[in-house]
């Protein structure tokens, strides 16, 4: 695609900064090497000793339709100490040090403006270098996706920050914002913010749901994003909304779920990133095989009728 970029990220231990990037919406694929060595193929062991000059970087690739570059850079700086000089966290050694890396000139004005503005903001000089990428070599198989791979494993960033990039979206770049955080405390109750917001789960049964036969289509609670229609909802027995599939796939992000001793895999809305629920692979073989277990909360349902002069009537087509 041709709205695929590249940049390169050195933030401290990059295990917890691919992780982090991984999180964000229109980020489409990262891997973590060593970036500007000066020693060629350098492994992990070289690079630790100080003596190639490489950093530890992340090579994002994101969608610029999805997300900006100055907006990535800012959730990058959520993440260092950006006065901090070769040492993040309990990173000590140049190989820790901060920089953003680019291979296309155009890039530079972005970065230098994003470093400058952060300079004034905190009264005092960044030390994160700004500098074009000279090599990148990716680093040993187990070094990639490390915390996908070990979710206890060594991390200098905190949990709250995955939430948070798992939660961001660039505002240039939506057309389902995500209200502040206040007003949808004010505005869902506080299961719905609780299972959209922190991946709670309602009651099997006793949810708005799980046995309504109305048409229409449900959006996320948080956003208004159109996510599943009535004509994909059976009666799976759970005691969930269960649908065979999302209204679009794009509409959908999935992510592996270790959480309570299972092996799962989650569904968010794309937009809001609001938790849904769970996707199985034992749906009725006739519909696609799959179940999208979905929590009522999590969902605002427009019946079909309430459809027209809204900015749903691209689906009334869908509703059967």
């Amino acid at each position: 695609m041709n709205s695929v970029h590249t940049i390169y990220f050195a933030g401290g231990c990059f295990w917890g900064t691919e992780h982090y990037f991984r999180q964000i919406r229109g980020v489409v694929a990262t891997r973590v090497g060593y970036a500007n060595s000066s020693v060629a193929e350098p492994t992990y062991r070289q690079v630790c000793s100080g003596t190639t000059g490489a950093a530890e970087a992340v090579e994002v690739a994101y969608d610029s339709e999805l997300v900006s570059l100055p907006f990535l850079i800012d959730l990058y700086f959520e993440t260092i100490d950006p006065t901090s000089v070769n040492r993040q966290g309990n990173d000590v050694g140049t190989q820790y040090r901060t920089g953003i890396y680019y291979t296309d000139m155009a890039d530079r004005a972005d970065i230098e403006a994003a470093i400058g503005a952060l300079a004034d903001r905190i009264g005092e000089p960044v030390a994160v270098e700004m500098l074009p990428l000279v090599n990148f070599y990716p680093a040993e198989d187990y070094h990639q996706r490390y915390l996908d791979k070990n979710p206890g494993g060594y991390c200098h960033i905190s949990k709250r920050l995955f939430d948070m990039a798992r939660r961001a979206e660039d505002p240039s770049r939506t057309k389902w914002p995500v209200p502040p955080d206040g007003e949808l405390r004010s505005r869902l109750t506080p299961l719905q913010y609780e299972v959209a917001r922190h991946a709670a789960t309602e009651p099997p049964f006793a949810n708005e749901y799980y046995d309504d036969h109305r048409r229409g289509i449900y959006v996320d609670i948080v956003t208004g994003e159109p996510l599943f229609v009535s004509s994909d909802k059976f009666d799976s027995g759970c005691g969930w909304p269960s649908f065979s599939r999302p209204i679009d796939p794009s509409a959908i992000v999935t992510r592996r779920d270790l959480s309570h001793g299972m092996d799962r895999t989650e569904v968010l809305s794309s937009s809001g990133r609001s938790h849904l629920g769970h996707v199985f692979p034992d749906g009725p073989t006739a519909l696609g095989g799959l179940r999208y277990c979905i929590n009522s909360a999590s969902l605002r349902f427009i019946p079909l009728d309430e459809m027209p002069g809204t900015p749903y009537v691209p689906y009334i087509p869908l509703v059967r």
